[in-house]
């Protein structure tokens, strides 16, 4: 199990040069990539993947308020796998009727995915463990009213900041998560605060070990206050020490 990064990491770098982006996270390490919002950009990201030897098993894409075709078209042109619609924002996960409505609408697109030979999964935030219906966070409720071909990625750091243990949400939550957000940091909401993986206060080995069915592992900052491409660096060079899925990164 390789690692990947979300491009959203670098979103700055690559509005500005995005060949040249693409070209220093090959010389980082890494082998795959996680794009985001990639219709417009698909057939420059393309090249670039090609040209520095990069794969995108998946990418982010706003599934639920923007053209799937046209999604899935682009997915298929960058040889993604897997579809993950990023954010469904908070006011949707307040009460089980409004949770069961954005459910039915990813396993419906989730069956258009499937025309393209592409699955489609989730991406959480802070606000789907805040909330509970029952017993139960609104993530876990939600995660019961998929299909089964639906996978979340867990953003094991917003489980965090939403008050949840991502060890124990995680395998609650079982061989539906195949793919997690690593990242690390003080478990705020202050994004600028996050921190390369292994120096902050999420348990980011317990987390890896969590996962049953990980398929790949994301290394995301949603913000950084220093040299984002020295954070990325620090990341997998900590995990590829500290992890025996390191080694193939």
């Amino acid at each position: 199990m390789p690692y990947s990064i979300q491009l959203y990491t670098l979103r700055d770098a690559m509005s500005a040069d995005l060949p040249g982006t693409i070209r220093k996270v090959a010389e980082i390490g890494f082998t795959q990539v996680e794009p985001y919002n990639f219709v417009a950009t698909a057939q420059e990201l393309g090249t670039a993947l090609k040209e520095n030897g990069l794969t995108a098993p998946s990418g982010h894409a706003p599934l639920l308020s923007q053209d799937q075709d046209q999604i899935f078209a682009a997915a298929r042109e960058l040889g993604i796998t897997t579809v993950i619609d990023p954010f469904i924002g908070a006011e949707h996960w307040q009460e089980a009727a409004d949770i069961e409505a954005t459910a039915a609408k990813l396993n419906d697109a989730a069956k258009k995915g499937a025309d393209y030979g592409i699955r489609v999964g989730y991406h959480n935030h802070q606000w789907e463990l805040e909330s509970t219906i029952g017993d139960q966070t609104a993530l876990e409720y939600f995660a019961g009213l998929l299909d089964p071909e639906v996978v979340l990625e867990v953003d094991t750091y917003w489980v965090g900041v939403g008050g949840q243990d991502p060890v124990q949400v995680l395998e609650r939550l079982g061989d539906r998560v195949k793919l997690i957000h690593i990242k690390d940091g003080p478990l705020t909401t202050d994004t600028k605060a996050q921190q390369p993986a292994g120096q902050g206060l999420v348990p980011v080995l317990d987390v890896i070990a969590a996962v049953k069915s990980l398929e790949v592992g994301v290394v995301e900052f949603d913000d950084y206050d220093g040299d984002i491409f020295a954070g990325i660096a620090a990341s997998l060079a900590f995990l590829t020490a500290n992890t025996p899925a390191g080694a193939s990164a």
